[in-house]
């Protein structure tokens, strides 16, 4: 597990043991969790009022329902500053991914987005799942193959073939491929019959992110490197920050290279954005 090749945070490389579990063949999708919402009423982190507690520095008029947005730019900018492209769109939501006028119409089977954690754990709930943990999902996404840079080997394009939904072109302003969400199960599957747990969208995973991988010897037990306790609990705060896993349709060599198992990210409890799901296991 992890990598010592790339960004600091997939170190160290270490051994790791998970006991028998079984997982989602594909990431969730707008159909599935459209039966969840249909079956319970549940309305997602993204749909609710903000509460202005969890904001005390932002303007009140500006607190409105929404979520995240990919926006492509004109051309070239600083890849240091993710608000070049990113922005917060008002009533953005899982039945509406880019906003009021847009709609899931052609995306049935498609990975459902824009869900914070909480919504992601009451889904898995219902199904009478949960969320899997870093170390499952990475041992998932290799397929049985333990030292591979991708989940099929090393080779990015093996004979030339597109093995996931990933940026193609120069990021964040000309993509030659999807530009968005794909069907899951349009790439090859891996050595489990797994699909889309590289590329596509960000899959969320239960770990509260810590900056390093422990090793075995390291004794920080269930606090994060800022001493907060390890909390297991779904939360909508923006102070809490999970694991994401497996790079989405917008990761590119030269902005974010994620798209491998070894990598890893982070997002806040109530992040809702255009390119971020989940998967369960049981």
């Amino acid at each position: 597990m992890g990598s010592d090749r790339h960004y600091p945070e997939e170190r160290p490389a270490h051994r790791r043991t998970v006991a028998a579990f079984a997982m989602e063949r594909h990431p969730v999708t707008n159909t599935q969790f459209a039966a969840f919402v249909a079956d319970t009423g549940y309305v997602t982190v993204a749909e609710e009022p903000i509460d202005p507690a969890d904001f005390p520095d932002a303007d009140p008029a500006e607190l409105v329902s929404g979520a995240l947005v990919f926006t492509p730019t004109t051309g070239p900018v600083d890849l240091r500053d993710w608000r070049r492209w990113w922005r917060w769109q008002p009533g953005a939501s899982w039945r509406h991914p880019e906003g009021p006028d847009s709609t899931l119409h052609g995306r049935a089977d498609h990975p459902v987005v824009q869900i914070a954690h909480r919504d992601a754990v009451a889904y898995a709930q219902w199904a009478g799942r949960r969320l899997p943990t870093e170390a499952q999902w990475e041992f998932a996404a290799r397929g049985g193959i333990d030292e591979g840079e991708f989940a099929w080997g090393d080779d990015p394009r093996p004979d030339g073939v597109d093995m996931a939904n990933v940026w193609a072109g120069r990021f964040p302003y000309r993509n030659d491929g999807w530009g968005s969400t794909s069907p899951v199960g349009s790439y090859p599957a891996n050595g489990f019959g797994l699909v889309d747990l590289i590329g596509n969208v960000w899959e969320r995973c239960s770990d509260v992110y810590l900056p390093r991988h422990r090793g075995p010897d390291d004794d920080s037990g269930g606090v994060t490197a800022d001493g907060r306790p390890d909390l297991l609990a779904a939360t909508t705060s923006p102070q809490v920050r999970r694991v994401t896993k497996g790079g989405s349709h917008l990761c590119a060599p030269e902005y974010c290279f994620r798209y491998r198992p070894a990598a890893r990210s982070a997002q806040s409890d109530d992040s809702a954005t255009t390119h971020l799901g989940f998967r369960c296991v049981c």
